[in-house]
């Protein structure tokens, strides 16, 4: 019996982290993005692992249509990533849900699509902690291309994301 439990106390410890890989640490199963605080936390079983400062909406409030430059709030999924020129990596968040949608239609405006978590441009002009100390995005939540990477690495597709006031 004492066998059957520690195996089990096994199988519960590789389920929830990355166990024998190298990585040794949760899975991340949540994002969670406090508007009012400009924070990014990664949660594994609604316990916070790790946070990070973040970069919004040049606006403030819910996002209401496309180009009104606001960060949307409610519930998302990542879900898909690419490597960009012009923001380093970033992940798509599903925008726009069925409330979005309803929102906007009855704004009789189109909802928008493109809102992702990104890195900072790398830009001669600007060095990446002028970016970090604003909010400068059209609606999406931006990270410092350090903590970007670490996101990348540590969330998978198909993870929610809920962005709250």
């Amino acid at each position: 019996m004492k066998q059957v439990f520690s195996f089990l106390l096994i199988l519960v410890f590789a389920a929830t982290t990355n166990a024998g890989t190298g990585n040794e640490h949760p899975v991340i199963d949540k994002l969670l993005v406090i508007k009012s605080e400009q924070k990014l936390h990664l949660l594994s079983q609604n316990q916070v692992v790790k946070s990070y400062r973040v970069s919004l909406g040049k606006q403030d409030g819910p996002k209401q249509y496309e180009g009104d430059q606001r960060t949307p709030e409610g519930i998302y999924w990542i879900n898909w990533r690419q490597h960009s020129k012009k923001y380093n990596l970033a992940m798509h968040i599903s925008y726009p849900n069925a409330n979005d949608l309803k929102r906007a239609y009855k704004l009789q405006k189109p909802a928008g699509s493109m809102i992702m978590l990104h890195g900072t441009p790398t830009d001669e002009e600007y060095p990446e902690w002028f970016f970090h100390t604003l909010n400068w995005t059209d609606g999406c939540i931006a990270l410092a291309n350090k903590d970007m990477q670490e996101v990348w690495n540590l969330v998978s597709d198909h993870t929610m994301i809920e962005i709250r006031p």
